[in-house]
């Protein structure tokens, strides 16, 4: 079947990432008249719109060169200029340290997104490389670094609001932007058929907490955001030492990580269940090692003692062979 995609249909990815755009922008001219409210929306707003051009692109065959730069562009302004020029209206007051910390989180920020596309490119990544961003993403760590002023508007002043907090603040994200620790991909997150159900409660009960508590929900949505980093270096670690287990499915990923670490301890599995999907993802990532193993054992045994195999062969039957 041959998909027809309409040239208006083919503009409208294009059309979602500059409304992201004009949103990001959007958040520094309420900055400037002080509401700041709107500024984190804003840039909240362009977040989720960035989460959607690309993944409509993609369901309508309509990506382009032109829509991969035009997105690059977009997240640049929306999460790098734009946060970068609220922290700075709303804490420093012209103050040149404040000047330096906006220009190190902007300046990263397009550092992270240049690598970003380098790496779309790169074919010599691990097949669980997909999983994982290479720092944290765009819009997260735009989000992030508002993440003081979030906490001024709903408790009010604070240790976080202090002048030089921000600034340690927003470098710190900046770094974040840069390295090279692994955060998990929600790209490439499968959910199943019986969690389905679970998962909508879940979406309901978020968007009912954004819309009567927004800036609460907003907080710690991005606590338990940094607060997954160490579990993601974790996972990436594991599957670095073990690729084996990223071609099983995940039930079976997780009875390798339990068979290992109670060969570890030494101890058996705690039920029978447990240990038989355990053996059997064991046997399967390990059955070409095996495999190749016999064969070169048994190639070596025909080799070397192959007449001395065949007398005993016809001793066995009981015929003397002429």
């Amino acid at each position: 079947m041959v998909r027809v995609t309409t040239p208006g249909v083919r503009l409208l990815p294009n059309a979602i990432t500059v409304l992201a755009l004009c949103a990001g922008l959007s958040s520094v001219q309420f900055a400037l008249t002080g509401n700041y409210a709107m500024s984190i929306g804003s840039i909240g707003i362009a977040a989720v719109l960035d989460s959607l051009d690309g993944r409509i692109a993609r369901l309508l065959d309509a990506t382009s060169k032109m829509g991969a730069e035009l997105d690059s562009l977009s997240d640049g302004i929306s999460f790098g200029v734009a946060p970068a020029l609220v922290l700075y209206v709303w804490q420093s007051h012209g103050d040149r340290i404040g000047w330096v910390a906006s220009l190190i989180f902007a300046v990263c920020m397009i550092l992270r997104l240049a690598r970003f596309n380098t790496l779309l490119d790169d074919t010599d990544q691990p097949p669980y490389a997909a999983e994982f961003f290479v720092g944290v993403p765009a819009p997260a760590g735009g989000l992030v670094a508002m993440l003081p002023l979030i906490a001024t508007l709903q408790w009010g002043e604070g240790w976080w609001s202090q002048q030089y907090v921000v600034f340690v603040w927003t470098i710190a994200v900046a770094a974040l932007l840069i390295s090279r620790i692994p955060t998990l991909s929600l790209k490439t997150v499968k959910a199943p058929a019986k969690a389905i159900a679970p998962i909508l409660v879940g979406v309901g009960l978020l968007a009912a907490a954004i819309i009567v508590f927004p800036l609460v929900a907003l907080a710690i949505a991005l606590v338990l955001y940094l607060l997954h980093i160490p579990y993601s270096v974790y996972r990436h670690r594991w599957l670095a030492a073990h690729p084996e287990a990223w071609e099983v499915p995940p039930r079976e990923r997780r009875a390798i990580r339990r068979a290992r670490s109670h060969r570890r301890l030494r101890l058996r599995p705690a039920s029978g269940r447990v240990a038989g999907a355990a053996m059997r993802a064991v046997r399967r990532t390990n059955s070409d090692l095996v495999r190749s193993r016999n064969l070169r054992e048994r190639d070596h045994s025909s080799a070397t003692s192959g007449p001395t195999q065949r007398r005993r062969s016809w001793r066995r039957i009981g015929i003397r062979r002429r």
